[in-house]
C-alpha cells in the first residue's frame, strides 16, 4: 500500500467560483481502536459538502477532506481484531460517531447525541483514495451492485427515508416534495412504493421530467401551487422563502418536515394562513443507524431507480460548482478507484 494518497479538501471556504476546494497529497490514514480503513471505489456528492466548501456550513478542523456518501473495501484494520473481513464491501455514511450514553442514545435518538461527530465534518471524508470509519457506523453492501447506485443511498436516501418518516404521510396520502435533487428522486419513489401519490415542485425543468419518469402525480414549479392539498411535504431545497409556500400548501393536519442541515432565513409566518388547523413544521437531523438498516433494506427488496451523474476524480471540483449551479440531474458521482462510465 502507498504511503500518501491524493484528495481534495476545502483549503478556504467560500463561493464555489472562488476555488474551495483544493488537490493534495495527504499520508494515508492509520486506522485507530475500532476503525477500518477503507479503500474508496466511489464517493455521492451531497449537498452538505458544498455547503462545507462555501462556509454555510462552519469547517469544524482546518482542510477537511469531504465527502460522506463512500462505497469502498476494508483493506485493514484498527488495533485489535475487527469484526469486518479484508476485501468486504461498505458503505461509509454521514453519521461516524455516537457517545451511547447520552440519554438522546440511551433512548434510540442517536441522530440527537450532543457529542456526536460526522464523516467528512469531524474527520476526513471520502473525497480520497483512503479513508478511516469507525466500524460499527459502516454497513456492509452487496457486491453484485454497481458503486455508482450504492452511493446515493447512503446519505440522500437515508435522510430522506428519515424525512418521510418525520413527515407522517399517511397511508395513501398526498405528499409534496419541494426541491427534486439526490435524496428527494429516491424518497419519492419510497413514497409511490408505499401507495402515496406524489407531487414534486421543483424551479429545475430537467428535474420535473425526471420526476414524471419516476412516478410522480404531476411537477410543476417551487412556488406553484399543487393541483390539491398536500397531507405531508418534505422541503429539500434549502430555501427558506419557500416554508411558508409549503406550509399554505398542507390540508388540515399536515406536517412539513425541512430536510436540510442548512436553510436560509424563514419569512415571518402567519398563524391563520400557515399553521392554524394543525398544521406542524419538524426539523430533520441526519439519522440513526436503524433508519440506515431499514432503507437500505426497503431498497434491497424494491430496487430504486437511482439517477446519477458521474465524474471523474480529477473533476470533484467542477462536480461540486454543476450542484451549486442545479446542472446535476439525481446524484453526482465522484469515481476515485473506478473509472466514470461518461
Amino acid at each position: 500500500m502507498a504511503e500518501t494518497m491524493s484528495a481534495w479538501v476545502v483549503a478556504e471556504p467560500g463561493p464555489m467560483e472562488t476555488g474551495p476546494l483544493r488537490r493534495v497529497r495527504l499520508p494515508v490514514p492509520r486506522p485507530g481502536p475500532g476503525e477500518v480503513l477503507v479503500e474508496v471505489e466511489v464517493c455521492a456528492v451531497c449537498r452538505t459538502d458544498l455547503h462545507l466548501a462555501e462556509g454555510d456550513l462552519a469547517p469544524r478542523r482546518p482542510a477537511t477532506v469531504p465527502g460522506h456518501e463512500i462505497v469502498g473495501r476494508v483493506v485493514a484494520h484498527g488495533p485489535g481484531e475487527g469484526r469486518l473481513a479484508i476485501g468486504t464491501r461498505v458503505g461509509v455514511p454521514w453519521l461516524r460517531w455516537t457517545c451511547g450514553e447520552c440519554r438522546y442514545c440511551v433512548r434510540g435518538a442517536e441522530n440527537l447525541c450532543p457529542n456526536s461527530r460526522y464523516t467528512g465534518w469531524d474527520a476526513d471524508g471520502g473525497y480520497a483514495e483512503y479513508t478511516t470509519a469507525m466500524e460499527d457506523y459502516v454497513y456492509e453492501l452487496p457486491d453484485d451492485v454497481p458503486a455508482e447506485r450504492l452511493a446515493p443511498l447512503l446519505c440522500a436516501g437515508i435522510i430522506g427515508y428519515r424525512a418521510l418518516s418525520r413527515a407522517e404521510l399517511p397511508s395513501g396520502g398526498r405528499l409534496g416534495i419541494y426541491g427534486y435533487g439526490a435524496s428527494a428522486h429516491l424518497v419519492a419513489q419510497v413514497a409511490v412504493e408505499q401507495g402515496a401519490t406524489v407531487h414534486v415542485l421543483t424551479r429545475s425543468a430537467r428535474a420535473r421530467e425526471l420526476a414524471l419518469e419516476l412516478g410522480a402525480a404531476s411537477a410543476c414549479d417551487a412556488y406553484d401551487a399543487p393541483p390539491e392539498p398536500l397531507d405531508a411535504a418534505i422541503l429539500f431545497a434549502p430555501v427558506g422563502d419557500l416554508v411558508p409556500v409549503a406550509l399554505s400548501a398542507l390540508d388540515r393536519g399536515g406536517t412539513l418536515a425541512v430536510a436540510g442541515i442548512h436553510l436560509t432565513d424563514v419569512p415571518p409566518l402567519n398563524y391563520q394562513d400557515h399553521l392554524f388547523y394543525e398544521r406542524g413544521v419538524r426539523s430533520v437531523t441526519a439519522n440513526t443507524r436503524n433508519d440506515g438498516h431499514q432503507f437500505l433494506s426497503f431498497a434491497t427488496l424494491q430496487p430504486l431507480s437511482v439517477a446519477t451523474t458521474p465524474y471523474p476524480f480529477d473533476e470533484a471540483d467542477r462536480a461540486l460548482g454543476d450542484l451549486a449551479a442545479d446542472r446535476v440531474n439525481g446524484a453526482a458521482v465522484l469515481h476515485v478507484g473506478a473509472e466514470p462510465r461518461i
